[in-house]
């Protein structure tokens, strides 16, 4: 290995974090990781959209913007997890 550990946009069972272990940026896992990356990131865009159009409604309730802020915070934890592990790859 000549690099750093890649840390994973998922996590085990319990939590705890994932890393990979490779010479190659176009391992199978590391094509994987990727993709979970992309999909992450598309889907905290949409959660934002949601977000917007919930916090603009005046007739949005409890349950709305609890589910929605709810949701952010699962995007927001994705996105920070994102951006340590490519933090952590610029050389």
């Amino acid at each position: 290995m000549n690099g750093p550990l890649r840390l994973l946009p998922w996590t085990t069972p319990e939590g705890k974090p994932c890393y990979l272990s490779t010479d190659s940026s176009a391992s199978r896992l590391s094509l994987l990781a990727d993709d979970v990356e992309a999909a992450q990131l598309d889907s905290g865009e949409q959660v934002l959209a949601g977000a917007r159009a919930v916090l603009a409604d005046p007739k949005a309730g409890e349950g709305e913007v609890r589910f929605a802020l709810t949701r952010s915070l699962e995007c927001l934890r994705d996105v920070l997890r994102i951006a340590a592990s490519r933090g952590a790859r610029v050389p």
